[in-house]
């Protein structure tokens, strides 16, 4: 997809000022203008050009939230969420202005129900902060997308992570959400039991919809128990086949495996010069399992087994916490350490999702693609899910780069949807996948844009994004 390919966004410059008349009244120093802030709501960590909001909001409570939207509504205007700015695909940008509504200040933990093992916090609040509010009562939240990311964008963009492979996704871990809709109306999705099949699944219609239905103001999660054990380590491949073929197995045995990471070649050379790590430059899977000590044991063993059988390993693992907080450390920090593979370069990320009996493949083809098409672009992934990332770094001052490595993206998202996969695990359709979109759903495009027609008829949530040609 080329950037001529984002969806235009008619301007109301009429409405515009009128809602920011209204919201510097009602807000005061809460509603901000200038030009520093409002382009920090819209920056992007890939290289889809910032598209700043006209004004940025940040309420503090569900109703002045709802104020904001039916003003915005009342004047046409396009309404954006906004939690810490860390999705990957122009989700915050604004491609006809608007507002930006900043959720930051919505940051209370609401309760916390250790019996039930939920709690129900505000979008704002980050999933590093609950965990910490959580750290005495023997639970967590397990879902870990690598960035301090806040829960409220977590649930707009279905995050997900390393976690994944054991606990699932935000899909499966919200039991339920307060939003606010087009109209200035909240509705709330389900209670807080486990399971119900009362009406429609709005909760799971909400959750993914990328801030293009409502403003989430609230949601219940599902908590973990803190393992009583938890060992990982780190296990070299001769290639990346075999590396893969160890997740394959080992995800078909049912080992309950709770991360298993892939890291290629050219990724493990950033991480070792950036993160000071001391294992070789090549394929390796970075491993953990949860569990009681000897069932962790018992896991660490088996895995080894199987990668020695893919001709991997040494399998060196650890149930220490400080070693396996500098592992997993290194792997959180993979982006920054790629950076360093191309000095001044600018990195475009992104993922694709494919059945883990085809991850083998998809992967080879891939680090295929990149020799020949020349491209420095690393490969790390959530193995367990047949789910990986390529960072591709290139000049974004230099069109034919940019023309390069968006055909290279285009291959790998058509070649992805071809093995029955998608063309983005995790990181949402935002503005960067929507020319992928179709290919991969058919019909269903189609369906989805009634929900949003009949929802948001003006289309003022969060426009330009997941449909194509929604206007």
């Amino acid at each position: 997809m080329a950037l001529s390919d984002l969806n235009p966004v008619e301007r109301n410059e009429e409405g515009i000022a009128a809602v920011l008349g209204i919201l510097k009244q009602r807000l005061g120093e809460r509603f901000q203008t200038g030009q520093a802030i409002r382009s920090q709501h819209a920056h992007t960590t890939t290289y889809i050009p910032t598209q700043a909001p006209d004004g940025v909001a940040f309420p503090e409570t569900t109703a002045e939230v709802q104020e904001i939207v039916r003003a915005c509504a009342a004047h046409r205007v396009p309404v954006i969420a906004f939690g810490v700015g860390s999705s990957l695909e122009g989700h915050t940008n604004a491609p006809g202005g608007g507002i930006s509504v900043d959720t930051s200040r919505m940051n209370r933990i609401l309760s916390v129900n250790p019996q039930d093992l939920d709690c129900t916090v505000e979008p704002g609040v980050t999933r590093e902060d609950l965990n910490r509010h959580l750290r005495d009562t023997g639970l967590f939240f397990p879902i870990d997308p690598g960035a301090n990311a806040s829960l409220g964008g977590m649930a707009a963009t279905r995050a997900s992570g390393t976690n994944a492979v054991r606990y699932g996704t935000m899909r499966e871990n919200v039991l339920s959400l307060t939003a606010v809709m087009a109209d200035g109306e909240t509705v709330t999705t389900g209670k807080r039991a486990k399971k119900s099949s009362a009406g429609y699944d709005l909760t799971r219609l909400l959750v993914g919809s990328e801030g293009t239905l409502g403003i989430i103001t609230a949601l219940t999660l599902k908590l973990q128990g803190i393992p009583q054990a938890i060992s990982g380590g780190v296990c070299p491949f001769p290639s990346v086949e075999a590396a893969c073929n160890a997740v394959i197995a080992t995800i078909q045995m049912g080992i309950p495996v709770a991360r298993i990471e892939l890291v290629n070649a050219l990724q493990m050379r950033a991480m070792k010069t950036y993160s000071k790590l001391d294992y070789p430059e090549s394929p390796c899977l970075f491993v953990e399992f949860h569990g009681s000590d000897a069932g962790v044991a018992e896991q660490a063993e088996t895995f080894g087994m199987i990668a020695q059988d893919n001709g991997g390993g040494p399998f060196l693992w650890t149930s220490v916490a400080e070693e396996r907080t500098k592992l997993w450390k290194a792997r959180h920090d993979a982006y920054w350490a790629s950076l360093t593979l191309r000095p001044g370069a600018k990195g475009l990320s992104t993922d694709v999702c494919v059945p883990i009996s085809r991850f083998a493949e998809c992967v080879m083809e891939t680090e295929a693609d990149i020799a020949e098409m020349g491209l420095i672009a690393p490969i790390v992934g959530h193995a367990g899910d047949g789910n990986f990332h390529v960072l591709v770094l290139m000049d974004v001052n230099d069109p034919k780069e940019i023309a390069l490595s968006e055909k290279f993206v285009a291959r790998l998202n058509m070649r992805a949807i071809a093995m029955e996969g998608t063309c983005t695990g995790e990181h949402g359709i935002g503005q960067g996948k929507i020319g992928f979109l179709r290919s991969e759903l058919g019909h269903s495009v189609d369906i989805m844009r009634t929900i949003k027609q009949a929802l948001d008829p003006q289309n003022i949530m969060n426009p330009g994004k997941i449909l194509p040609d929604a206007g």
